[in-house]
């Protein structure tokens, strides 16, 4: 049986061959009055009008998406959706302008989440985990990126891990695991955190080659968590380990971390809201793709985002996520990024809808598979409740997602799970 999605009034297929930069950014391969023909879990035929009456059969199941806005299924590059507590605690500091670096040197910040994650049971982990996906994927999102980094110790770090397998197993959801141990240096080595880098490097990294427990490695490189020394040492050995780079860099202070992810060859420098020019340049040239997280910039009130203008213009490809974790960006929604996006770092739709397509799908090294409306590729599949992507970005603070369809099946409709 066949899945035949018709009279889309705004059929948005991102469709792409490589990494997007520029006014390529600005071409989301719009189609009006399209339809989508899905055979199993692969998408078979896009066109327009009638169509797709020439492969419909008695038994098909059918869609009329008049007046609806399709995309492909939104995907989350840059998330820690696994984690124990919560730091609703934290908002009077934040008010009172107490830094997110003095939070952390006081024991709060990370350091919180990865106490309150050391108590929590993995069963206990995997349910608020799963509950967390499930939000994700009623606001659209079909692939995540989740990192590790609230264990800081071996045997919490290859936990969380693991739990990331075994979401992925059983959600709907992809989930793609980035290590991340690297994300602070842990209280019981805080007066040797040398001894904590070569536990990364020595212990760590081996067990996950050795146990495919994840695809990418990350730090954190920024001023009182990790050196940009100590960062090159830690990512260079993922490489040599098998592991994709990814990176945090520049994302209070200007450290210089977008020209080391140009110089190590990352797939991705995450966050760069203090990111130089020169780094900016560096990145384009060497084809790092620039995550970019603006719900953290506006819920840490540093009343700047990421230079997403700038960036583009210099040819660096630019995606979009939540940043999802319990500290700086408590959301699950990509269409709260869309608007900040928008509103915060001026980015036009075009552009916005492409950085959760298809250009993070390149940040995950699935554009093969997903991020794009094309025949052969999954069908991963949004219905939006608006009439065209202008009106999705322009009505905000709701949840447009009306049908979610993974790997050609109907997974959330009209704010339930299927």
């Amino acid at each position: 049986m066949r899945t035949i999605i018709k009279n889309i009034g705004c059929l948005v297929t991102c469709k792409g061959s490589h990494k997007k930069v520029r006014d390529e950014m600005k071409d989301a391969g719009i189609i009006e009055n399209g339809f989508i023909v899905i055979e199993k879990n692969i998408i078979a035929e896009i066109g327009t009008g009638d169509g797709y009456k020439k492969f419909y059969e008695q038994g098909d199941k059918v869609i009329d998406a008049q007046g609806k806005t399709v995309t492909p299924g939104l995907i989350d590059s840059h998330t820690h959706v696994v984690y124990g507590g919560s730091r609703e605690f934290e908002l009077p500091l934040k008010l009172k302008k107490v830094s997110y670096i003095d939070i952390l040197n006081a024991g709060g910040g990370i350091l919180s989440t990865v106490n309150e994650t050391r108590k929590s049971s993995t069963e206990k982990l995997i349910s608020e985990t799963k509950a967390r996906l499930d939000t994700m994927l009623l606001h659209g999102t079909t692939t995540v990126e989740s990192k590790s980094g609230y264990g800081l110790n071996f045997g919490d770090e290859m936990r969380m891990l693991h739990i990331n397998k075994i979401l992925n197993e059983s959600h709907p959801i992809t989930i793609e695991s980035t290590y991340l141990g690297a994300h602070a240096v842990p209280k019981e080595y805080k007066n040797n955190r040398r001894a904590y880098i070569d536990s990364i490097i020595n212990q760590h990294i081996p067990y996950v080659e050795s146990h495919n427990m994840a695809k990418f490695i990350d730090c954190f490189c920024e001023e009182g968590v990790f050196s940009i020394d100590e960062t090159r040492e830690i990512l260079n050995a993922g490489k040599q380990h098998g592991l994709k780079v990814k990176l945090h860099a520049d994302e209070i202070e200007p450290m210089g971390g977008a020209e080391l992810a140009a110089e190590l060859g990352a797939v991705s420098a995450e966050h760069l809201v203090a990111a130089s020019k020169e780094g900016i340049k560096a990145m384009a040239q060497s084809g790092v793709i620039a995550v970019l997280l603006p719900t953290t910039s506006f819920y840490l009130m540093l009343n700047k985002y990421a230079p997403a203008r700038l960036m583009i213009d210099m040819g660096v490809p630019v995606a979009l996520a939540t940043d999802c974790n319990p500290g700086t960006s408590p959301t699950e929604s990509l269409q709260n990024v869309m608007t900040f996006a928008c509103y915060g770092m001026k980015m036009l739709p075009e552009e916005i809808i492409n950085a959760v397509t298809y250009n993070a799908a390149c940040a995950v090294c699935q554009e093969d598979k997903i991020g794009s409306l094309e025949v052969g590729k999954k069908a991963d599949i949004v219905i939006f409740n608006s009439k065209n992507l202008n009106y999705l970005i322009y009505h905000f603070g709701i949840n447009a997602a009306e049908t979610v369809i993974k790997n050609g099946k109907v997974v959330a409709d009209h704010g339930r799970l299927v």
